[in-house]
């Protein structure tokens, strides 16, 4: 028998995976800890001083290690209190409405159990470059950001999905980077170079993506996000919401964008732009980022309770944009999560203080000072001729007047002064004083001339310093005349201080945000960017980075991308578009995303990785994200051929329902529609109203305050304005003309229109039902031919009356079905 040797290779076999089931798992302080103490302890026992119960402060090393003793869970009082069986001793109290949950407290037992090791919140230290995992399926990885998301996917026992269809890659990726389709052109001459590459299908793939950031149209697709950030609009808010002119300040940002700016750049000329030497035009007009906030010009209020709140919204908004954090929690009092003082809030409000502002508004141009004026190029030639004639008039006026005071000289011994009655009537009685005087009208009509002229320029705001500074005091409970401690511009003591030699201003602050040393704006920025391409960023907080925000999904790939972001290339590194190249390159960021095989993934998903990741976060698939509403009207203008690509330039007033701004404002504002080209130019230059958007741009913010992390929703709201809203059933039906015009049948212009807007020819069954649909609707309209009529009549774009009304209606009706297609909203 060979049983006692059978039970001792059993036993070998099985003891390691005992030991193995037995040990448990180490609890990492920052991910499974603090947002625990963070949710239900902090309030009583965190930064906040004031709101402190007990003297107790357990968000700091020292303050939490005075309550537990590691190791020993006996002696920890923490343990004891939040398992106490005595109601008044346990933590947290009942009227807290707070309550740990048994897995909660098992995971602090756990900790206390393992040594109590403490960290510092993550997203406080700078980043280093980590090392990335080493993988099994080393030839799926092909940059680093898939080394990154395959050794998650690895270690939670998941495979990533196969690549999408080179259609489907064309139409994700064109969207991605220009925010419009790809042409049927595109899609075929890119797929028929992607099967004929094979192995070389790399360089395929960089062809276009080089291609798509070198197109203008990227700065215009690149630009929404921020402006959602900035709070642009083209009116001020409040009950008034005046208009204003911004647009120059969202012109700069598109140009910036496509000449690709290092993010560094970009930052500082926003923030402080007006502080560099010798500052130009558009560095000035950059600085129109933080005078983007809305102007309260309601009659009563107090220009000064006014001006606090733009400094304020500033510091809240340099604190989301840049650092992630919430820092108008500080306003009132200390922020009660994150290590940021009530006094260290005004601090950072002292670099916003001395803006030379008196927080009115100006009723003819509405805008507040500081403000530039940027006269067109005709009206700069116009006020330079103006400028000229007064010129010649003024020295035609001062020799005439010389040559009659020469006169009087000779025959008056002593000339009375000037500012004498008798100087102006002796001057009068002289034979050339009419002349002198027709003079003296036409060198005030020109000067009048001059006036209307510069009046008539654009006004936009920017930054200006005071030459007297304020001073700056901590406002109690936030309230803008109620002056504490007197304090100096300065940083939060948890972050590393201004770099070296840079001033203690807003110039100096704009170096400290993109200094090496800054723990935040090189991760909350490339978050961001992730957040774009994949609906979610890598911290889903994308707005808050402090301890309440949630933690990263994948740390090592968000502190990769952070220092990869942040510092340069050196000469001689690899690949399109790198050799080189200088630190804060966005177009290299979205260039390294858009070339990975994580994004190049399908979004077909397998119901065992639907079960085990409902929501994505560790990426075993692409995902499925219905388009922005700046996109689903830009892509119906551009298949229909009616989008005009003109960049910059004031806002557009499309079509709109009647009566909308009437309702919405408290003077009665008017829509006055536009006419011609620009009803058709691209939805971001669209005029955004505050107290009422563009109604069919649904899910937008309203840019009264800062947004950073956008919602995404799918309501029947959406269907019902892509089915009826004017711009959405015009482009229908002229792009049903023109295809009308070129296809000879309607099967041909049914699959030609799916091409367009799916970037893949339909199936037979597809085009089976296009063409039943088809007939069907033939028929509804040559029973009811006024509704055909109605039909091709929507919107002003002129119709081909030639065209048989019916069949131009089916088609149209047809299109515009495919337009609300489930694929064609989506991004796959």
């Amino acid at each position: 028998m060979h049983t006692p040797r059978l039970l001792t290779c059993l036993i070998l076999l099985l003891a390691p995976l005992g030991v193995h089931a037995q040990a448990p798992k180490l609890v990492d302080f920052n991910r499974d800890i603090r947002p625990i103490l963070s949710d239900t302890c902090f309030v009583c026992h965190g930064p906040a001083k004031s709101a402190r119960k007990g003297d107790l402060r357990i968000d700091t090393k020292d303050g939490l290690l005075g309550v537990i003793a590691p190791k020993k869970l006996k002696e920890s009082l923490l343990y004891q209190r939040i398992t106490s069986a005595d109601a008044f001793e346990r933590m947290p109290p009942a009227k807290s409405g707070k309550k740990l949950s048994e897995q909660q407290i098992d995971l602090i037992r756990r900790w206390i159990e393992q040594g109590a090791s403490w960290q510092e919140h993550w997203a406080f230290i700078a980043p280093k470059r980590p090392e990335l995992p080493t993988v099994k399926d080393a030839k799926w990885v092909r940059n680093p950001i898939d080394a990154s998301i395959l050794g998650r996917l690895e270690r939670e026992g998941m495979q990533p999905s196969p690549e999408a269809d080179p259609r489907t890659l064309i139409r994700r990726v064109t969207q991605d980077l220009t925010g419009l389709p790809p042409t049927v052109v595109e899609v075929e001459e890119f797929a028929k170079a992607w099967d004929a590459a094979n192995a070389k299908r790399e360089r395929v793939w960089a062809e276009l993506v080089e291609r798509l950031l070198a197109s203008p149209r990227y700065g215009e697709r690149m630009v929404l996000e921020w402006l959602d950030a900035a709070r642009y609009s083209d009116t001020n808010g409040y009950q008034t919401d005046g208009t204003r002119a911004m647009w120059p300040w969202r012109d700069w940002v598109i140009d910036a964008l496509n000449k690709n700016m290092p993010f560094d750049q970009f930052t500082v000329e926003q923030i402080a732009g007006d502080m560099l030497p010798k500052p130009t035009i558009p560095q000035k007009v950059a600085t129109g980022f933080h005078r983007n906030h809305m102007l309260n010009g309601e009659g009563g209020r107090i220009a000064e309770e006014s001006r606090v709140d733009y400094v304020v919204d500033r510091v809240d908004t340099t604190g989301a944009v840049w650092l992630g954090l919430t820092v108008g929690c500080a306003r009132c009092h200390e922020h009660k999560y994150d290590p940021i003082s009530q006094k260290e809030y005004y601090q950072l409000y002292a670099y916003w203080n001395s803006i030379a502002e008196v927080g009115g508004v100006d009723r003819r141009s509405g805008t507040g000072a500081p403000v530039l004026e940027l006269p067109t190029p005709e009206q700069q030639v116009k006020i330079a001729k103006i400028e000229k004639a007064i010129q010649d008039n003024q020295l035609a006026f001062s020799v005439r007047e010389k040559a009659i005071l020469d006169d009087l000289k000779a025959k008056t011994k002593t000339l009375p002064d000037k500012k004498s009655p008798d100087y102006a009537k002796l001057l009068a009685s002289h034979p050339a004083a009419k002349d002198l005087q027709k003079l003296q009208q036409t060198l005030d009509a020109e000067k009048k001339k001059l006036t209307d002229a510069k009046n008539s320029a654009l006004i936009t705001m920017i930054m200006e310093e005071r030459k007297d500074p304020r001073d700056t005091f901590v406002l109690d409970r936030g309230i803008y005349n109620k002056y504490g401690e007197k304090v100096q511009a300065g940083i939060p003591k948890t972050f590393p201080q201004l770099p070296k030699g840079a001033p203690n201003n807003r110039l100096g602050l704009a170096k400290w945000l993109v200094a090496k040393d800054n723990p935040l704006t090189a991760r909350v920025t490339v978050n961001r960017l992730w957040q774009q391409y994949f609906g979610i960023g890598i911290v889903k907080t994308s707005e808050d980075f402090g301890v309440q925000g949630e933690m990263p999904s994948h740390p090592e790939l968000l502190d990769w991308l952070a220092v990869e972001f942040s510092s340069p290339f050196p000469s001689g590194g690899e690949g399109p578009g790198v050799r080189g190249r200088s630190a804060w390159d966005l177009k290299h960021l979205h260039r390294l995303i858009v070339t990975s095989a994580t994004y190049r993934q399908s979004a077909k998903v397998t119901p065992a990785a639907f079960e085990k990741d409902p929501d994505n976060r560790l990426l075993s698939r692409s995902p499925r994200l219905r388009l922005t509403p700046f996109q689903l009207r830009d892509q119906a203008l551009a298949m229909s051929g009616l989008l005009v690509e003109k960049v910059g330039g004031p806002p557009v007033r499309p079509y709109q329902p009647p009566g909308l701004w009437e309702d919405f404002s408290f003077n009665q504002i008017k829509y006055v529609q536009d006419k011609g080209d620009k009803l058709y130019r691209r939805s971001l230059y669209t005029f955004w109203r505050r107290s009422i958007g563009p109604p069919n741009m649904f899910d937008t913010p309203n840019r009264q305050v800062c947004t950073v992390r956008q919602a995404r929703t799918n309501t029947p709201l959406h269907a019902l304005i892509l089915l009826n809203d004017v711009t959405f059933v015009e482009a229908a039906r002229v792009w049903a003309e023109r295809l009308i015009k070129a296809e000879p049948t309607p099967r041909l212009r049914l699959a030609f229109a799916w091409r367009q807007a799916t970037a893949r020819p339909p199936s037979a069954t597809e085009q089976k039902i296009l063409l039943a649909g088809y007939q069907r609707v033939l028929k509804q309209y040559q029973a009811d031919r006024p509704a055909a009529e109605k039909l091709v009549s929507a919107g002003e774009f002129a119709r081909d009356k030639t065209l048989d009304v019916t069949e131009h209606a089916a088609t149209a009706a047809m299109l515009n079905m495919i337009l609300n297609l489930d694929e064609v909203v989506t991004k796959e």
